[in-house]
C-alpha cells in the first residue's frame, strides 16, 4: 500500500471514530479503532502494518475544518506545550527550592519515572542538582507489577504529593492519565488547585475534557470531570494547563500502554527538552517558539517512519514470539541502559493487559536496580518478578532455556559490546532462537563481531548522527527509546494476538483476580453478546469453575472466593463468550479454544456445527 493510500485509509477510519454516532458513549481512549477491527485474524506482517497505521494517528493534524477534536499538531495544543515549556525553563533557571514532579498510574507512572531519571541525568551532566522526581501509584512495586488499589485512592495521591514537595516553594506538577480518569491523579490535581501559590498543575491525557470520567469516586466528594472543570477555569489565567490532544483509539482497545504511553513520552520530552535548551542557552532572552515545538514533534514523527521501515524484520520477530507463546515457551528481553529498562516495562505490562502469565514475557537489564535508579532501590527480595538483573537471568532462566523460548537482545552503539557478545554466546549454547534489536548512527557503528553473533536475526537501525552538541545527543537517545518502545509493543502485543488473547481488537483473556476485573469481565460479555448482567455472571462462573451447572455453594459465595478461584482458571472469559454466543457447553467451548487460537473462528465453528 502506498503512503498516499495509507493516509487516505487512516483519514477515513479517523472520520469514522470522530463521527458523533460511533460508540458515542465511550471516550476516545476506550473506542474501538476501525483500523484494527480484524487484527485478531491478522498474520505477523499485517499486525505490524496495522500498528504502524494506528501509531501514525498520533501525528495527524485536524482532519476536517469542523473537527471537534484537538490533535497533537493543532495550534491550540502547540500553544499550551509552549507555555508549559516556558514554566520548565523558569524552574531550571531558578532551581532553588523548586521541583518538577511527574506522576501517574501504571504506564503513565512508568513514563514519569523514565523521564524524571533521564532529565536528572542531563542536569548531572551539567553539574547541577536534580530538579525532577516521579510519583507512581503503588510506589516502586508498580514499576514492575500492577498495583490497582492505590490507583483508585485520590486522598493517597494528594498525601504522597504533599510529602514529596515538603519545603518546596515552586512546584510544576505534571499529572498523567491517558483517559482523564485516574482518581490518584485527580486527588493530586485538586491539591495543587488548592495551593496555587506553590503549585502549577498540568494535566496530560488524550480525551476531550468533556469526556473526563464523571462517576463518583468512593470516599471522595468530587469526580474527575469536576476537577478538570476547575483546571479549565484556572487555565484561563495561565496558572494551570491541560495538554489533551486526541491521538485516536488504541490498536488494542483501551490498551493505553501503547499509543497513550507513546504520546505521553514524546509530548513531555519535547517540552522538557526545549525547556532545558532555553534555560541553558547563552542568550538570556532565549524564548521557546511554537516553531520549536513543531520542529521537535516533527523529529519524533520521523522516528515513526524510520522504525516502521523495518516492517519485514519486525514482523519476523512478532511471528517468532507468537510461536514461542503458542508452544508454551517464553520471550525474554535482555537489555542495556534505558532500552533495557523499556524491555522490563513492556514485559511487565503484558500481565494486566493480556491476562498473561508472569513468565510468558520477562525483561532483564544489565545492572538491575542500580541501572533502574528507582527511589526505593533494590526490590529483588520481594519476589521473582523483581529479579531483573542479567545475573538473575543467567542463574535462574538460562539453565532451563529451550528452543521454544525466544531471547531478544536490546542495545545501542553506546553500550558495552563485550558484555553483549559474552551473554549472547552463553544464550546461543542453549537455543538458536536468539535475536537483537539495536541502534547505531553513521560514523559510529557496531563491530563485525556483533553482526556475526546474530547473523540474520538482527534488526539494526542506523540513524543520522547528531549535530554535535549535548542536547542533540540526548535527543538521539530519546529517539532510540521511542523506536524501541514501538518495536517492543509490537512484539509483545503481536505475540499475544497470535496466541489468541484478543477478540476483534479487544483485550478479552483477562484474569478476573479482583472485583474490578470480575465486573469488567461481565461487562465484556454484555458488550459482545447482549446478555443481561445476571446471565453474564452465571456463565462466567460456569467457565471459571469449569462446570455445566452452578451449585448453591458457588452462587452464594462472595466475589472474593470467585477471584481466588480465578488464579487457576485458564481462558475463562473467552470460554464464557463462546458459550453465550453459540449455546454450546463449557466443555465444548474449552475443547474448541484448545484447538484454535482465534476466538472469533471458534465462535463461527461452533455456530456452523450447531446449524448442522
Amino acid at each position: 500500500m502506498s503512503r498516499h493510500q495509507e493516509q487516505n485509509r487512516r483519514s477515513r477510519a479517523a472520520q469514522e471514530w470522530e463521527s458523533p454516532g460511533y460508540e458515542q458513549q465511550l471516550p476516545v481512549t476506550e473506542k474501538s479503532n476501525p483500523l484494527s477491527r480484524d487484527i485478531d485474524r491478522a498474520g505477523p506482517e499485517q499486525i505490524v502494518r496495522v500498528l504502524q497505521e494506528c501509531d501514525a494517528e498520533v501525528f495527524q493534524g485536524d482532519l476536517q475544518p469542523d473537527s471537534h477534536y484537538k490533535r497533537l499538531l493543532s495550534e491550540s495544543v502547540v500553544q499550551q506545550l509552549q507555555k508549559v515549556a516556558e514554566r520548565v525553563k523558569a524552574i531550571l533557571k531558578n532551581p532553588e527550592d523548586s521541583l518538577i514532579v511527574l506522576s501517574g498510574c501504571g504506564t503513565s507512572g512508568r513514563i514519569a519515572f523514565l523521564l524524571s531519571n533521564t532529565f536528572n541525568r542531563i542536569l548531572a551532566g551539567r553539574h547541577q542538582k536534580p530538579v525532577y522526581t516521579y510519583i507512581i501509584a503503588g510506589g516502586d512495586r508498580a514499576l514492575l507489577t500492577s498495583q490497582e488499589a492505590p490507583e483508585d485512592n485520590p486522598s493517597l495521591g494528594a498525601q504522597v504529593l504533599k510529602e514529596t514537595c515538603l519545603g518546596k516553594k515552586k512546584v510544576l506538577f505534571i499529572g498523567i492519565t491517558c483517559g482523564l480518569s485516574a482518581p490518584f491523579v485527580a486527588g493530586q490535581l485538586d491539591f495543587c488547585l488548592d495551593n496555587l501559590d506553590t503549585f502549577t498543575p498540568v494535566l496530560v491525557g488524550f480525551n476531550p475534557t468533556y469526556m473526563a470520567r464523571n462517576e463518583p469516586i468512593q470516599g471522595w466528594p468530587h469526580t474527575f470531570r469536576e476537577v478538570t472543570e476547575r483546571m479549565l477555569n484556572v487555565q484561563e489565567t495561565d496558572r494551570a494547563f491541560i495538554l489533551n490532544p486526541v491521538v485516536g483509539p488504541e490498536a488494542i482497545s483501551g490498551s493505553s500502554r501503547m499509543k497513550g504511553g507513546t504520546a505521553t513520552k514524546l509530548l513531555l520530552e519535547c517540552l522538557l527538552l526545549l525547556g532545558h535548551r532555553a534555560a541553558h542557552s547563552s542568550s538570556h532572552t532565549q524564548d521557546i517558539s511554537q516553531h520549536d515545538i513543531l520542529d521537535c514533534l516533527k523529529q519524533y514523527e520521523n522516528v515513526h517512519g524510520v522504525t516502521y521501515s523495518k516492517t519485514a524484520d519486525l514482523a519476523g520477530m512478532v511471528g517468532k514470539a507468537g510461536m514461542s507463546l503458542q508452544k508454551q515457551g517464553h520471550v525474554y528481553y535482555l537489555g542495556w541502559s534505558t532500552v533495557g529498562i523499556l524491555g522490563i516495562i513492556d514485559a511487565s505490562e503484558c500481565v494486566p493487559t493480556f491476562g498473561a502469565d508472569l513468565q510468558d514475557i520477562r525483561g532483564f537489564v544489565s545492572g538491575g536496580f542500580s541501572e533502574m535508579n528507582n527511589k526505593e532501590g533494590n526490590l529483588s527480595s520481594l519476589g521473582s518478578e523483581f529479579s531483573i538483573d542479567h545475573r538473575d537471568f543467567v542463574d535462574n532462566i538460562l539453565p532451563n532455556l529451550g528452543e521454544n523460548d525466544m531471547v531478544i537482545f536490546l542495545f545501542t552503539v553506546d553500550d558495552d559490546f563485550g558484555d553483549v557478545g559474552k551473554l549472547a554466546d552463553q544464550v546461543k549454547r542453549k537455543t538458536s532462537n536468539v535475536h537483537a534489536i539495536c541502534h547505531e548512527h553513521r560514523g559510529h557503528s557496531f563491530p563485525t563481531k556483533i553482526n556475526d553473533i546474530f547473523l540474520s536475526n538482527i534488526l539494526k537501525i542506523t540513524w543520522i548522527p547528531p549535530a554535535g552538541d549535548a542536547d542533540d545527543s540526548v535527543l538521539m537517545r530519546l529517539q532510540w527509546e521511542l523506536s524501541s518502545k514501538w518495536m517492543l509493543n509490537a512484539i509483545s502485543s503481536g505475540a499475544h494476538i497470535l496466541k489468541g488473547k484478543v477478540f476483534k481488537n479487544y483485550m478479552i483473556d483477562l484474569k478476573v483476580t479482583n472485583s474490578k476485573l470480575y465486573r469488567r469481565a461481565i461487562g465484556i460479555l454484555q458488550r459482545f453478546t447482549g446478555c443481561s448482567w445476571m446471565q453474564g455472571e452465571q456463565v462466567l462462573l460456569k467457565a471459571l469453575y469449569r462446570v455445566e451447572h452452578l451449585s448453591q455453594e458457588i452462587t452464594t459465595a462472595d466475589i472474593s472466593r470467585h477471584t481466588l478461584a480465578a488464579n487457576t482458571g485458564d481462558r475463562v472469559v473467552p470460554t464464557a463468550l463462546v458459550v453465550l454466543q453459540t449455546g454450546c457447553s463449557v466443555s465444548q467451548a474449552q475443547a474448541q479454544l484448545s484447538e484454535c487460537a482465534v476466538i472469533r473462528d471458534v465462535v463461527e465453528a461452533c455456530l456452523t456445527s450447531a446449524s448442522h
